[in-house]
């Protein structure tokens, strides 16, 4: 028998734990791929307004970081990062482009929600809550920004499951 007083926060993890583990690193570096890719494509576009430019431009930054710390933590664990997808989005219109920013934030902050029960190790588990966080921010600034509510959920944000979140950015890979 194993030593009993061993909990489960340092027990060591399974293969089947790491490899879950590193299963959703790699879908949530897809997810800040596409947003690091968004905010470059944005600003490239010169649709937005000085004020909205800077969000942009400081949002970008963070998802490029987050890109780099997922992409470093999946290799640490001995896997292999996902390749950024190719992307496309509609951005032309102004208004347009803050309403899917919006929603890429908030799609962003549900589906690090939604997986966080999902994950074994308490160090991922940390690291996807600090991300989560930046992400509910982006969105809540976003979301004031058109007058929306910051916390359209209310007291409680809602997960987003990854069969409904890879729907919804599946418009914008084109590979």
């Amino acid at each position: 028998e194993g030593d009993s007083s061993a909990s489960p926060a340092t027990a060591p993890m399974t293969q089947a734990e790491m490899d879950g583990d590193l299963a959703i690193l790699n879908y949530a570096l897809t997810l800040e791929h596409l947003e690091t890719d968004f905010y470059a494509k944005v600003l490239a576009a010169g649709v937005l307004r000085r004020r909205e430019t800077e969000l942009a431009k400081r949002f970008g930054e963070s998802e490029r970081q987050h890109v780099q710390a997922l992409s470093g933590t999946i290799k640490k664990l001995g896997g292999t990062p996902v390749a950024a997808p190719r992307t496309r989005f509609p951005l032309q219109d102004r208004r347009k482009v803050l309403e899917l920013a919006a929603t890429v934030e908030n799609l962003g902050a549900a589906a690090y929600l939604g997986k966080a029960a999902d994950i074994r190790s308490p160090e991922v588990l940390a690291a996807a809550l600090s991300i989560h966080s930046v992400e509910a921010r982006h969105a809540a600034a976003l979301n004031r920004l058109l007058g929306k509510s910051p916390t359209p959920d209310g007291a409680f944000a809602a997960p987003a499951t990854e069969k409904q979140v890879l729907a919804a950015v599946k418009p914008f890979i084109q590979s």
